[in-house]
Parts: C-alpha cells; structure tokens; sequence
C-alpha cells in the first residue's frame, strides 16, 4: 500500500531515518545515511553520547570528525533520548548491542526494549530494520508480535519490516559501513524492496536481496561462525604443533601458498570482539529448540575458549625456565584491544588472560596506546604512560596478546627478559634468543 510513496520519498530525499543505538554499527551507520541526503535522528539511552553527538564530536574510530561536525552543524544530524522523535520518522534501523547473559544465552532485551518503544510512536506506513546480530527467527517470532501488539498495525500492510545484518569490521581501511555489500530480507516482496532501495540510496556497494529475514538472520551468523570454527581448528593445531616442535606460523605461511582451496586464518590467545566470540552460541541456542545439536561449531568454542588459559600455562613454563614461578612475577601484557590498531577490547582475551594471571597471582601491568584504561569484571586498570626501557626490564615475562603496529618491537627485543608473542607480530625480529611464540 505504501510502496510507490516511499520509494518516491526515497529518490527525493525526503524520508526521515532514525538510527537506533549509536555504537560502533549505528554511528557509522547513522553518517553515511545523513551525507547521504536524508534527514537523520539518531537514539541512544547513554546522555554521553547524545551530547557528544549534538556538539559535532566523535567518539568512534571509523567515522570521521569532520563528516560529523558537518552533518551535525548543517542539520542533517541530530541525536536525542527521547523516543518519541519515533513519530517523524519514516526508516528506523535498530542498532542495539545483543550480548550474552551469564550462562551464555542470548541477552535480546535491548533489542526487546526498542521495538516496544517504537510500537508506541509508529505510524503507517514505517519502515523497520534490525540491525543487531542474533538468532534466525528473531525478527520474525520477537520483533513483529511486539510491533503489532504495540501499534496496533498489521506487518506488511499498516508497516513493513525486515532484517539487514550488520558488517561492520572496526578498524579496517579498505572497507567502511558504506562500501561493504548489504544484505536484506524482508518479511515480504515489498518489505524486501523498500528497504533494499533505501540502503541503495545510502552505500556505494551492493545490495543483496534474500527470500525472508531468517535467511539473512542465518547468513550472519554463518559470516561469523565460519570464521570461528576455522579459528578454533588452527588453535589446536598450534597446540599440537607446539608439542611436536613445528612452528604452526610457517605451516600456515607454507599453506597459504596454494592459489585456492585455502583460506589463512591464525592462532591467538583467545577470540574477541562483539561477533566471532558471541555469534556461534546464537545458534547453538537455537539448535536445541528444533533438538540439534551443533557439535563442530560448540567444539571449536570450546576450543577457543580455552585459550587463554593455555596462553596462562604457557607463559607459566616460559618463567619456570628462568627459575621463576608465575605467583609474584611481574607481567606486562602488550596490547588489551580484541585486534590491531583499534581501542575496542570488548570480549577481548588479553583481558580474560590477565585475570588469570591475577588468580595465580602475578603482578600484571599492561601497555595499549589506544586502550588507556579498560573495565573488566567491575574492576579498572590503566596503561603504563610510556614504554620505556627501564620498565621492559624490569618484567619478567612480556606477554603479546595485541599486535599493534605501533609498536616498536625491536626495542622491546632489546630491553625485555623474556617474551611471549602471541599474535607472531615479531617474526621479522633477527635476533630471537628470548622469543618464544606461540
């Protein structure tokens, strides 16, 4: 009913679009739609970031200071924590964090929240898409019923809805939120096509049109689960490696040769961030409701999940080597960011592997010159101002869990006892006499 005037609004530039969650999805997200043309609003419950966004100020490392100053200063861009903006809005993309709980099942209540807040302002004809990763059905077994109940409308006739799985890669330099491919699926043809022409509108890359908003649901979590059950087969294979003296950096270099049937993923001290690590249990939470079970993908989680306390016992036979038992040494750990060059260390196993040093208690500091203080387990740290030589020597053990570039790694060769490199970021080190990798 509402297709032919929104698709008009579209191609005008006149449709509104709010951008639920101003994180590191919806921020980059809510930008590129604002540059684009179209009128945005964007929510988040914390006041912080409203007010920083109101002022034009940046807090997430792949937008840029200057587009949002402008945008922001010209009017295209404002954001408020107020749900009732809902009501003007004729595009609203639900960006909100989908954690884990506590026996590491899916927290879906932000996502809960916001659709019973914008059942209560929508009008006809709105267009709703979540953003948030989860399990396959959600969109169509959570967030319709709450919409419909709340609204009163009828999905697909009074609104339409659909799914569209974020990509977001922080930190990467080649691909940003508007030139990475978009999927879309929609509970419906119409669905479908309204809001694959609005991101069309908005990126410069393609956008794909799946059949329903599960299948793009499960497309997601087969993005990150893929990379997760790879992970875990090249971390036990470090393991192994290990035990039989093989370097598992050069088997995977020597592998990596092949010009196809091969894909080069790396060991490390553990997976972070907010998809690889969190994705895998969505769907094995899911696979039990139809009585399956997903048991590479739970194994390679295990796996996973296990690193960092190999990691721990690693560096414990590292000190045993320099008479030194792990209770009372002092460790310094290299990087707290989940990957390179970035100051995002949500679920980030540096974190976990240094609240296992500190149950066998070692006297752990650590340095990250984008992470310059962290909050683990309601307990926060901050980083050493400065690495210098007095403190590298007075480690006992120098843990790499981050492979920052910015890093000057052959001073750190120079000045440290020993070190652990986790992440192989030293390999073009010559001289390697107190390098051990993992």
């Amino acid at each position: 009913m509402y297709k032919e005037q929104l698709i008009e609004k579209i191609e005008k530039r006149e449709l509104t679009i709010a951008v639920i969650g101003l994180g590191y999805v919806g921020l980059p997200l809510a930008v590129e739609k604002a540059k684009a043309g179209f009128k945005t609003i964007g929510f988040d419950i914390q006041q912080k970031k409203v007010d920083m966004v109101n002022w034009g100020i940046n807090y997430i490392g792949d937008v840029v200071q200057e587009d949002l100053a402008e945008i922001v200063k010209s009017g295209m861009f404002r954001a408020t924590n107020d749900f009732s903006f809902v009501k003007d809005c004729d595009f609203i993309a639900i960006c909100v964090p989908t954690p884990l709980d506590e026996y590491q099942q899916p927290n879906i209540s932000y996502v809960e929240s916001s659709v019973k807040e914008i059942a209560k302002y929508m009008k006809k004809g709105t267009i709703i898409v979540l953003e948030s990763t989860t399990y396959p059905g959600t969109t169509e077994e959570l967030v319709k019923p709450l919409l419909e109940e709340g609204s009163g409308l009828v999905c697909g006739e009074d609104f339409y809805l659909g799914f569209s799985p974020e990509r977001v890669d922080p930190g990467n330099l080649i691909y940003k939120t508007k030139n990475t491919p978009k999927v879309v699926g929609g509970v419906g043809k119409d669905a479908t096509e309204v809001i694959a022409a609005v991101y069309r509108a908005v990126l410069s890359s393609d956008v794909h049109e799946v059949s329903s908003p599960a299948v793009a649901e499960m497309e997601k979590i087969l993005e990150n689960t893929y990379r997760n059950v790879n992970i875990g087969l090249v971390n036990e294979l470090a393991q192994l490696c290990h035990k039989m003296n093989i370097s598992i950096w050069e088997v995977i270099d020597a592998a990596n040769t092949k010009p196809y049937g091969f894909q080069a993923f790396y060991p490390g001290p553990g997976l972070g961030g907010h998809c690889i690590p969190l994705d895998p249990y969505y769907l094995s939470w899911k696979a039990r409701e139809y009585g399956f079970h997903t048991s590479m993908i739970e194994s390679s989680m295990m796996i996973n999940d296990r690193m960092p306390e190999y990691t721990v016992e690693r560096a414990s036979k590292i000190l045993n080597r320099y008479k030194k038992p792990l209770n009372g040494s002092k460790v310094l750990i290299l990087g707290v960011a989940y990957k390179q060059d970035i100051d995002d260390y949500r679920e980030s196993p540096a974190l976990k592997v240094i609240n296992i040093l500190e149950e066998h208690d070692a006297v752990v500091t650590y340095y990250d010159p984008f992470v310059a203080k962290y909050t683990y387990k309601g307990e926060s740290k901050e980083s050493i101002k400065e690495l210098s030589k007095e403190v590298l020597e007075d480690a006992d053990l120098v843990m790499i869990t981050t492979a920052h570039t910015t890093v000057d790694y052959s001073f750190v060769q120079r000045h440290a006892k020993a070190i652990f490199d986790t992440k192989n970021v030293m390999k073009n080190i010559t001289k390697r006499n107190n390098i051990e990798v993992l």
